[in-house]
């Protein structure tokens, strides 16, 4: 009998593109062709901003974990696994508490801690709350800026990560960093529901070729966002070369980075098609990833792994433990040391094919397949040995 899985997600409006909305969507397509069958129960901030009293119904959502509910269509459909991607913010908590079905939840951020979920503030690195000064994300205006949005998700986050209803519920909390899971373990959540999770590269996405020796591959990258978290300009500012860096992106620091570059071996190539994103990590030496916001598991870090490309990363970003640990790039203590580091990763004998072991043993759609249906078959063998034919 095919496994049944519930899919809960609100998702993002359109006006924010959301990596998280994507990714969703990906792993219920990769599920279906794993045969297991999926229904996405879904609200869309699009749709439900529509209503004149969506800010005041959602901003009380937001602080008491009550109101919309899914429960009922999902009781209706009686799967086998109810997984929850994103309740924040169209969807309320509590209704998860009552849930006699086995519940999995995937953590891709960290909003269960920090009012605008990457811990980051004033593009730096920010732990205020998670260390117990709760207030702090009022002081700051943490989301988005306002004291009104902010004041809700402060509220809804009072007691910690061990009394919110989604987490204190779940069966099993798929953790995409270390930091995450160490985090909610001192908050006080049993270690054994909390698991080292990772996502995947969706197929259409994944390089076909095999990567090129390293005589073949010229300059550095850099793809991503152009805002002061992620600590482009900085390493702009400090790029000396020989080599060139490529940046390919845009955001609100665009101008001041192409002032920068100016001078300088780097060339700013704005947004480009993912084919020639992919097309330049297959032909550079390194990625790099010179941010300062602690960041869980980054599209582009995927993509540069199945392209065999090693990437530089600053220590701030959760990226680090796995570049280190699994000897895929290198963990460089200021912009200024990247150029150098990248140099001298790129010419590590096997890199590049470390790389593409790594991507092949944990970032493929197959092994993405393979860990999570094994997860929901552990969590519902008890209750089938039990519940009659439907």
């Amino acid at each position: 009998m095919a496994l049944r899985v519930a899919m809960v997600h609100s998702f993002y409006d359109s006006a924010r593109p959301s990596g998280e909305n994507l990714q969703v969507e990906a792993e219920a397509d990769a599920l279906r062709r794993a045969g297991v069958e999926v229904r996405v129960f879904a609200t869309r901030t699009d749709d439900e901003a529509r209503d004149p009293l969506y800010p005041l119904r959602c901003a009380a959502r937001v602080a008491t974990g009550r109101g919309a509910s899914p429960r009922r269509a999902v009781d209706a459909w009686r799967p086998d696994v109810v997984h929850v991607h994103n309740l924040f913010p169209n969807l309320g908590r509590r209704w998860v508490r009552d849930l006699v079905t086995p519940v999995v939840a995937t953590l891709h951020n960290y909003r269960f801690t920090c009012a605008n979920g990457v811990l980051v503030r004033d593009g730096r690195p920010c732990t205020d709350c998670p260390d117990g000064h709760r207030s702090s994300a009022v002081r700051h205006r943490c989301y988005r800026g306002s004291l009104a949005a902010t004041v809700p998700v402060a509220l809804g986050q009072r007691r910690g990560p061990a009394a919110d209803p989604l987490l204190a519920r779940a069966d099993r909390l798929l953790c995409l960093s270390a930091r995450q899971r160490r985090m909610l373990e001192e908050a006080g959540l049993p270690p054994h529901r909390l698991v080292d999770w990772s996502n995947f590269l969706p197929r259409p996405l994944a390089p076909p070729a095999e990567p090129a020796v390293p005589a073949a591959r010229r300059g550095t990258l850099y793809v991503g966002r152009l805002s002061p978290e992620k600590g482009v300009l900085e390493l702009v500012r400090a790029w000396t070369g020989p080599d060139l860096l490529t940046v390919v992106g845009d955001g609100p620091q665009a101008a001041e980075v192409r002032r920068a570059a100016a001078g300088r071996p780097v060339a700013v190539r704005g947004t480009l098609p993912r084919a020639e994103v992919v097309a330049l990590m297959g032909t550079s030496t390194a990625l790099l990833v010179p941010g300062t916001a602690p960041e869980l598991a980054p599209l582009t870090f995927m993509e540069a792994m199945a392209s065999g490309l090693p990437v530089v990363v600053r220590p701030p970003s959760d990226l680090a433990a796995t570049v280190r640990g699994q000897g895929v790039g290198a963990v460089a203590t200021s912009v200024g040391d990247m150029g150098d580091d990248a140099a001298r990763v790129s010419a590590e004998p096997g890199i590049a094919w470390r790389c593409r072991a790594l991507y092949a043993a944990r970032f493929t759609e197959a092994a993405w397949q393979r860990r999570l249906t094994s997860l929901y078959e552990d969590l519902v063998a008890p209750s089938r040995r039990e519940e009659p034919a439907r």
